[in-house]
């Protein structure tokens, strides 16, 4: 009787640490197989603001400040192809994997200088930014609407740009890219614009400095757009670094949280003339870092 006891003691503890072993093993393989957690919010930096546009450097300055991300040009004036060349593209992709510092978002610049609103050939820029934004992993394209772009008391140019948009929107639905509309136009503009296009494709790349510069009421605007029309922020000062201008940047961070905003936030400008790129950033970044992260 006591051997067939000791017997069966050895087998319930032999099965018991198989067991052990195997919901070890089953809980290791579980943990391996989730998704990596993304941070609520993600910092970067414009390459044009890093003084690297559409360059592979603007990688290695964003590793050297500590950055997540840099939002890449989609093109240049002296390089109108762009990413659409796939040397570059390839250049983009092998700076971002050996630095370790992603592609945070793309933006069109060069619609400042050649207008969305009246050059053809910008249809194509968009179009194929779409098939760009794709290849490198990102969701998120800014068309700029300043200078030659503005679309201020232009009726007949925010109708030209909402029939491309029309175009050229299920291209981007259907491929996860949201083309966001930076411009001097209030929040309400914007929402008429979206609307018109009728594609939740197209949303409003919201810039504080900008906004506030054309007279509009940011802190109205922001809870009116709301998280679902931002597609992403960017975090600027002009002359000078972050917190030393006269935006009231904490207040800016509880309007952005307050509303949900969670995603890539890009800083541009913030560098007073004359000084060092790399240690101002350093400091916009910290700043930023103690609004929002910490």
């Amino acid at each position: 009787m006591k051997d067939g006891l000791a017997l069966n003691r050895r087998e319930m503890l032999k099965s018991s640490a198989l067991l052990l072993a195997s919901a070890a093993f089953d809980e290791d393989n579980a943990l391996k197989n989730l998704p990596a957690l993304v941070p609520k919010y993600q910092i970067g930096a414009c390459d044009w603001s890093v003084g690297r546009q559409l360059s592979p450097e603007a990688f290695e300055r964003a590793k050297q400040i500590g950055l997540n991300g840099i939002q890449v040009s989609y093109n240049t004036g002296k390089d109108e192809k762009g990413l659409s060349a796939p040397e570059t593209l390839q250049a983009i992709r092998d700076a971002s994997a050996r630095t370790g510092v992603k592609v945070s978002s793309l933006a069109i610049g060069e619609l400042n200088r050649v207008p969305y609103k009246s050059q053809p050939k910008t249809e194509e820029w968009v179009w194929n930014s779409v098939d760009a934004a794709k290849a490198l992993g990102v969701k998120v394209i800014l068309l700029a609407f300043f200078s030659e772009g503005d679309l201020r008391n232009d009726d007949a140019g925010k109708k030209a740009v909402i029939e491309r948009l029309k175009k050229v929107a299920p291209h981007a639905e259907k491929q996860g890219i949201t083309l966001g509309i930076e411009s001097w136009l209030s929040g309400q503009e914007h929402l008429d614009i979206i609307h018109a296009v009728g594609s939740k494709a197209v949303k409003v790349y919201y810039d504080f400095r900008n906004s506030t510069d054309a007279g509009h009421d940011i802190f109205k605007e922001i809870p009116m757009l709301g998280r679902d029309m931002i597609c992403e922020i960017h975090m600027k000062e002009n002359g000078q670094r972050l917190g030393e201008g006269p935006l009231d940047w904490p207040r800016v961070a509880k309007a952005v949280k307050d509303i949900g905003y969670e995603g890539w936030m890009q800083i541009e400008g913030a560098t007073p003339q004359g000084a060092e790129i790399i240690p101002c950033y350093q400091h916009n970044l910290d700043y930023l870092k103690g609004l929002f992260v910490t």
